[in-house]
């Protein structure tokens, strides 16, 4: 018996030590990118995943003793998948005392016609899923929309977007929507996912699969994911120097004109400056300095 005693004590102290460091990375990635002012009305969305039933518990916590005031409701889509549960989130927020709505649209029965089968759905999915959110903020006059995506999932995102869509983004902690109607944060962005696995295990959150989409082996964010957690075992850490790296930017040292000047770079005053089309071309009028007409 005291073997026993003495495991669940250490397993107590390992949960609390996990909660406080959550705790502390959510409020500095608060701190670090604005996410939430005095007066906000935070709607979390709630998918009934590992990633939002953490995002809720650690805000709640949060609120208690922030610097500023801030309200918390916790928003659900239910999407009307066959066979979801529709019991265990409004169960489970009730049994919090927390506020909360249940959106209900049938998005489900939409990605299934138009995407074919074998077909990748989450995008659709996606998509349908934000513009409900976005419109139910905006209808309730919501001024920040939480997201549960962890510090992995950001790291993610720019590997995809590198490697599938041939550019440099990523999913930032701090976003506003493209119409500027809504400002998204991302609590977690500081949290790896492996502290959220491990979190949600030891709070026993009546965990949702996602039966939608949970069985395309073949997507793009498994390979991504599958080689991110090959390269965690062969080099401990290497995820979080990726993660700090996306924090660590210097446009002169990549290579988008848009974002740094270089034809400004070093030009001498007067001299010309050919474009692409002169320099293939080969159009020596082109190398002239400006009020020359490039003849001796």
């Amino acid at each position: 018996m005291p073997t026993l005693r003495n495991a669940e004590r250490r397993g107590a102290h390992e949960a609390n030590r996990l909660a406080k460091r959550l705790r502390h990375q959510v409020g500095r990635a608060i701190a670090d990118f604005g996410m939430i002012e005095d007066g906000d009305r935070v709607m979390v969305c709630l998918s009934g995943g590992k990633d939002s039933y953490t995002m809720l518990d650690v805000l709640l916590q949060l609120q208690k003793k922030a610097p500023v005031s801030f309200s918390i409701t916790a928003v659900n889509l239910d999407q009307k998948q066959p066979g979801f549960p529709e019991h265990v989130l409004p169960e489970y927020l009730r049994s919090l005392g927390v506020d909360y709505h249940i959106i209900e649209q049938d998005t489900y029965s939409v990605v299934t016609r138009v995407v074919p089968e074998g077909k990748t759905m989450c995008s659709l999915c996606s998509r349908l899923r934000r513009g409900a959110l976005y419109t139910y903020a905006e209808q309730h006059g919501y001024t920040k929309i939480a997201l549960g995506h962890h510090r992995d999932d950001l790291v993610a995102t720019f590997f995809l977007n590198l490697f599938f869509h041939a550019r440099l983004s990523g999913m930032p902690p701090k976003l506003l929507s493209d119409d500027g109607r809504h400002v998204v944060i991302r609590p977690l962005a500081y949290v790896r996912e492996e502290d959220i696995v491990a979190y949600a295990e030891a709070k026993r959150f009546p965990i949702i699969p996602c039966n939608l989409c949970g069985s395309q082996e073949n997507l793009q964010r498994k390979q991504v994911g599958l080689m991110m957690k090959q390269w965690e075992r062969e080099s401990p850490g290497r995820i979080e120097t990726i993660a700090r790296a996306l924090g660590d930017i210097r446009p002169s040292q990549l290579s988008d004109p848009k974002l740094f000047d270089f034809l400004a770079l070093g030009h001498r005053e007067g001299a010309a400056v050919a474009d692409a089309h002169a320099w293939l071309a080969g159009d020596p009028a082109a190398h002239a300095p400006a009020g020359h007409d490039g003849h001796a």
